[in-house]
């Protein structure tokens, strides 16, 4: 495990600790973040909290703060807290999404979640997931053959492309953190999402499932492990609703 990874990972374990104390002042609303969205107390402690352990690193570009160091050959993109608004519902599926990316190539991300502790990790050699209390123990991430659903993120916002997949019977979940949804495509049928393209939202959950079929273009993502089902759905977006 790098230095980098080890850095991230205990990030994440201070914010997990952050969250476990439930502080008042996590659900307090603070201004406009430079993403575009109101930022919360939480979302503000973890960005502070990931710009410690994270800035000897590289350059941190993050959804709350914009530029938080001169920019550099390497780039660390940050979601200090992807799903915020699960967050503050209190909805159970919300984490850190980290991607290091050194002249334009990632070599490192790092997506966590935050509600169960599981955590996908890619290096240019590595592919696994841990459990944060537990990071000494690597996990082999298997493709869920037996998955019935797929993640469509921003699928309310898309009435006509839902009615065309309810018509193919492809069944989906919109839990409302993209970088997980990411991170767990390979547990899934397919994950699509059609929206603007944050590179705090989506580098990091791209790298980790790299190895997945994958479309990812200004207009939308699309992943599957499944070849068939991805240009199935791939012409379903490209031919009858774009």
């Amino acid at each position: 495990m790098n230095a980098f990874i080890q850095a991230s990972l205990l990030a994440a374990q201070e914010v997990a600790s952050l969250i476990k104390e439930g502080s008042d002042t996590l659900f307090i609303l603070h201004e406009q973040g430079f993403g575009g969205d109101i930022s919360n107390g939480v979302d503000l402690k973890a960005e502070a909290i990931c710009f410690k352990h994270l800035s000897p690193f590289g350059s941190i570009f993050s959804e709350e703060s914009g530029w938080m160091s001169p920019e550099s050959s390497i780039t660390i993109f940050l979601d200090p807290i992807d799903g915020s608004d699960n967050f503050i519902s209190r909805l159970p599926y919300y984490g850190i999404s980290i991607a290091r990316v050194t002249e334009g190539k990632t070599t490192e991300a790092v997506v966590c979640n935050l509600a169960n502790g599981e955590v996908f990790i890619r290096t240019e050699d590595e592919y696994y997931s841990i459990m944060l209390h537990a990071p000494e123990n690597k996990i082999e991430i298997m493709t869920n053959v037996s998955a019935k659903i797929g993640l469509f993120e921003k699928g309310p916002e898309h009435p006509e492309l839902v009615k065309k997949l309810m018509m193919k019977k492809l069944k989906f979940r919109s839990p409302g953190a993209l970088a997980l949804s990411l991170a767990y495509a390979p547990y899934v049928k397919y994950v699509l999402f059609l929206g603007t393209m944050r590179p705090y939202d989506i580098q990091a959950g791209l790298y980790l499932s790299k190895h997945l079929h994958v479309i990812s273009d200004d207009r939308y993502i699309l992943i599957s492990a499944d070849k068939e089902l991805f240009e199935q759905i791939r012409l379903i977006v490209e031919k009858e609703y774009f």
